[in-house]
């Protein structure tokens, strides 16, 4: 399974993964999962905001233990974020198999759409749609870099975006839901290359809007100018300082500029923060104090500064009793958080949900350099089966 995925979506000249939401490889990935699911004589369906699934057992019935994912990418992101989860969801279903367990329970694999966000700007969409945490009205509004509209870009990619909405029902019939995921950082060790999560921290992203005014970069005189790309530099400083002192994190990881030309002064220059902290009052108060050092540095420099936030996940702590099972079930792993937004973390409000992680030796992520062990993915395997074992045969 995992060399069929390798190839999928990768570019030869970074080495990372292009999957976005709706494109080409997407629709490569969707296809190897509807097979996977067929090959195995599974119950395959695609739900109204286009997440997949694969049953065994009755996909209607009760009390339903659901593993899995997502498979995209962020933009020349790393191969496991995601497909790990997915993949080992199908192996440990294959384990199942091999031990002759007998399912009392529905079981369902599930690869989410688009929660990396990285085509139309929010992460999740798949999940949030399903929770009704993204209202159709919103979605509607989503648009990628090129302008392409959410809806049209589904509709062009087969799916029908009229559908798409809260999907309360199948929710209500999930018991549990178990997301595997490669980790994003370094904490787990040989020794325990499995771990649960306790928490993830809450998060969110932010749109600044630096307006200033273009102009001739050879001719006009430096306190003539109206430059936003100082405001935005600048935002980029505080933001760091400010979080390092808050013990939390922020990061502006991407930017357009308007009229983006060498020879001329910006007009516009948009920055998207990333921000996380430990909670949500902390997370509050950074974004607040890196806003008002963006508004007294664009007073300074001219340019005026907008500030909206895209989206916003709250401190997610996940279901005590599940977590404290799924731990007492693998023996007593580490139990430890992360910083990192995940669909088990948006369906977290509705569902019992736990994740379980699988040791990164190097603690990149988001990378075309993200890695795990051979040997660690097959004990991730091994764990999520004995998980699922747990819960599918009460």
């Amino acid at each position: 399974m995992w060399a069929e995925l390798l190839p999928v979506g990768r570019s030869a000249a970074s080495g990372g993964y292009r999957r976005f939401a709706w494109n080409s490889a997407d629709a490569e990935c969707r296809a190897w999962f509807e097979q996977q699911a067929r090959d195995r004589g599974l119950h395959y369906e695609l739900d109204r905001n286009g997440n997949q699934w694969a049953w065994l057992g009755d996909p209607a019935g009760e009390g339903a233990v659901v593993t899995g994912s997502h498979l995209d990418s962020v933009p020349d992101g790393g191969a496991f974020d995601g497909p790990l989860g997915v993949v080992s969801s199908f192996a440990a279903l294959d384990e199942l198999r091999d031990r002759g367990t007998a399912l009392t329970r529905p079981l369902a694999v599930v690869n989410f759409g688009d929660e990396e966000g990285a085509r139309f700007g929010v992460a999740c969409i798949g999940s949030r749609l399903t929770a009704g945490v993204l209202a159709k009205e919103q979605a509607y509004e989503l648009r990628d870099a090129d302008g392409v509209r959410l809806p049209d870009a589904m509709e062009r990619a087969g799916q029908d975006p009229t559908a798409i909405g809260a999907d309360g029902d199948r929710l209500a019939r999930i018991g549990a839901f178990v997301e595997l995921h490669v980790e994003q950082g370094r904490y787990l060790t040989e020794e325990h290359p499995v771990g649960v999560a306790s928490a993830i921290w809450p998060h969110g992203r932010w749109r600044f809007d630096f307006h200033g005014e273009a102009n001739h970069a050879g001719t006009t005189r430096i306190e003539d100018r109206r430059d936003p790309m100082l405001t935005y530099a600048n935002t980029v400083l505080a933001a760091r300082k400010k979080a390092k002192l808050a013990g939390a994190l922020a990061t502006f990881g991407k930017v357009a500029v308007e009229p983006n030309g060498t020879n001329a002064i910006a007009s516009l220059v948009r920055g998207w923060l990333d921000s996380r902290a430990a909670d949500e009052a902390t997370l509050t108060a950074l974004v607040e104090e890196i806003g008002r050092a963006a508004a007294e540095r664009g007073e300074r420099d001219g340019v005026r500064v907008g500030l909206t936030r895209e989206s916003y996940t709250p401190v997610v702590d996940f279901d005590g009793p599940l977590r404290d099972r799924l731990a007492a079930r693998l023996g007593g792993v580490p139990v430890l958080p992360t910083g990192a937004g995940h669909d088990a973390g948006i369906l977290a409000s509705a569902v019992p949900t736990a994740m379980l992680f699988v040791r990164n030796p190097s603690g990149v992520s988001h990378s075309p350099a993200e890695h795990a062990e051979p040997a660690d993915c097959l004990a991730g395997v091994a764990a999520l089966a004995d998980v699922l074992e747990d819960l599918a045969c009460q």
